[in-house]
């Protein structure tokens, strides 16, 4: 019996003791314990530092263009156009922290510098605002105009904004990915949580702007705008100082390198060789020995069929056999098949990737022409009045609803009726169904707006709550928006995820946000094309600073059909992917068979 429990307690520390299989390393940059990292201890602080940084960014965001009209005094369309701009470099910054993090600083590092950057920013916006913008004392408030503002005060408030965006850009794609670097894939219950902290990352990110479109959004509607946003500052800093209190317990992997100096010896390597005839055999192409490839870019991919041209970049050529027998080796004339896939990944996940711009599109409309539609409805309920960029809260309310429906009724229904695959839906059929809701987003907006143009006063000078229409009537429009991003941008996460290559994680979360980013340039782009062309022969045009003499209507179903042509190309490019293949991970068949429309 004593044997037993010496068996017993031999196996516990063993267990203890065993190292993490996916390369990630502890700070000091030993193996990874997996009992002593990583693990649901570290994402539960990593999703608690999501949801207060979140509560941050939507504390500014969720209102800033009530902020432009009411403080800054600018139109309905260039505040809904600077707002969108405004995210859209939120967005393209992630590419900035994705390049630093994978090359050089890794994720943990990039994370905490850029929070700092954000505090900083909320900072300098709280103090901007309270000083100088909310001038004279009580305006704001949608009666007493404020201003004018000085050159300099303007400055200091497009530096604050801007470095907001930089600092919450640069640390939203790779705390993503820190998170799921807490969780080893290799093992089958690690890689199960894996699957589900996507999930339930989103959800922390929405209840973060839960608060914040509720209780901010209604102290900075009614004026308080200094207060909301020294709130948002606070949180931002108590999210920085969570962050540090976990660093013991985090996993990383280490940063690869430049990965643009590998695409270009791909590329370079290949075209030296265009006249070379290869063949079809796979032992003609160069390979390195052992799990890891020589580059230090993780795991080694297999080579896969489809751009056969980046082959010759892998191809040996007797030059190349005199030059390993002189023991030189030229990067730019030979590149091992790991680091040609590498390229391949990336091309193959490009045209996905674009076809999801056109549903951020849809998205934005939900913090701009949302809530300026809101604000033009009845927000009055007796003597309390609703503001309308507080509806965005039955978005929310929709997301964690969906995700626990996806994960817990959905999924393992879908599981149920196809027998031999227990994953249910795969990220590429979620991210079809996303399109499909948003349409139906769209639609519903437009049905919605043309009742409000019907119970609307045509000659208000203030035109907030001309319509006797209740802003209630958008609640369905805000909940298909929630469905649709469950289906769409957690679908996203994982998929990119997934299908990056080890060197490139945190670069497959900036591309769901550059997809975002991307989609607000494309809605102000769009939007400025429609005044242009609605405003001909001296009419009102589609989106006038009156809305009731326009025809917001038309500009949503505008979207709906967009959104239709892009279902359509989605659907051939989907057909066509094919998946990354990783040396040692599982059953290749099974993981294809994942990645089907």
């Amino acid at each position: 019996m004593a044997c037993l429990e010496v068996s017993k307690e031999i196996k516990n520390v063993e267990e203890q003791e065993e190292c993490t299989l996916d390369g990630t390393v502890d700070r000091h940059g030993g193996p990874a314990i997996r009992g002593r990292s990583g693990q649901w201890i570290a994402g539960i602080i990593i999703l608690l530092n999501q949801g207060l940084a979140t509560l941050a960014f939507f504390g500014v965001g969720v209102n800033l263009v009530l902020f432009l009209t009411r403080v800054l005094q600018q139109n309905n369309a260039d505040a809904a156009n600077n707002v969108s701009k405004w995210t859209g470099t939120v967005y393209i910054f992630s590419l900035v922290g994705a390049f630093l993090s994978d090359s050089y600083w890794g994720r943990y590092k990039t994370c905490g510098v850029f929070q700092v950057i954000f505090v900083v920013g909320l900072g300098s916006l709280s103090l901007a605002s309270y000083i100088f913008l909310l001038k004279p004392r009580g305006c704001s408030d949608g009666q007493t105009p404020c201003g004018p503002h000085s050159s300099m005060v303007m400055g200091l408030f497009y530096l604050s904004i801007y470095l907001i965006a930089l600092g919450y850009g640069g640390y939203q794609p790779n705390i993503a990915t820190f998170g799921a670097d807490q969780f080893d894939e290799e093992d089958p219950k690690e890689g199960h949580s894996k699957v589900a902290f996507f999930s339930y990352f989103y959800l922390a990110l929405n209840l973060g702007s839960l608060f914040s479109n509720t209780i901010l959004g209604y102290v900075e509607d009614e004026g308080m705008w200094a207060v909301g946003f020294w709130a948002s500052t606070g949180s931002a800093f108590a999210g920085l100082v969570l962050f540090l209190v976990g660093t013991p317990r985090y996993r990383h992997f280490k940063p690869t390198g430049n990965p643009l100096s590998r695409f270009c010896q791909v590329v370079v390597a290949a075209t030296k060789k265009w006249k070379a005839d290869i063949s079809s055999d796979e032992d003609e192409l160069y390979d390195t020995d052992g799990k890891a490839c020589s580059n230090n870019v993780g795991r080694k991919i297999l080579h896969t069929q489809g751009f056969k041209f980046l082959d010759r970049a892998a191809f040996i050529t007797p030059r190349d056999l005199d030059n390993k027998k002189q023991g030189l080796y030229n990067p730019w004339r030979l590149c091992p098949i790991t680091q040609v896939e590498e390229v391949k990944c990336i091309l193959r996940l490009l045209p996905i990737w674009l076809c999801t711009i056109i549903y951020s599109v849809v998205f934005t409309q939900m913090a701009s022409l949302f809530v300026e539609q809101g604000a033009a409805m009845k927000t009055t309920i007796s003597n309390f009045r609703i503001p309308a960029a507080s509806m965005s809260s039955f978005d929310i309310v929709s997301v964690a609803i969906f995700i626990f429906f996806s994960r817990r009724v959905l999924d393992p229904l879908v599981g149920r009726i196809r027998k031999g695959n227990h994953k249910g839906l795969t990220e590429l059929q979620r991210m079809g169904i996303g399109l499909v809701i948003a349409i139906i987003a769209m639609v519903s907006a437009g049905i919605v707006e043309c009742y409000r143009l019907k119970y609307a006063q045509k000659d208000c000078k203030h035109c907030e709550g001309s319509s006797s229409l209740s802003i209630f009537w958008q609640i369905p429009q805000y909940a298909f928006i929630g469905a649709s991003e469950v289906f769409m941008y957690v679908g996203q996460l994982e998929f990119f995820n997934a299908q990056a290559p080890d060197g490139l994680k945190s670069f497959g979360s900036a591309l769901c946000m550059t997809s975002i980013s991307l989609g607000n340039y494309v809605s102000s782009l769009l939007l400025s094309m429609v005044m242009k062309i609605s405003t001909q022969d001296h009419m009102p045009g589609w989106v006038p600073g009156n809305l009731n003499k326009g025809h917001l209507d038309r500009f949503y179903f505008l979207l709906a059909g967009l959104t239709t042509l892009d279902l359509v190309v989605y659907v051939a490019c989907a057909k066509w992917y094919k998946c990354i293949k990783l040396e040692g991970k599982g059953d290749q068949d099974e993981e294809a068979y994942d990645y089907k429309v």
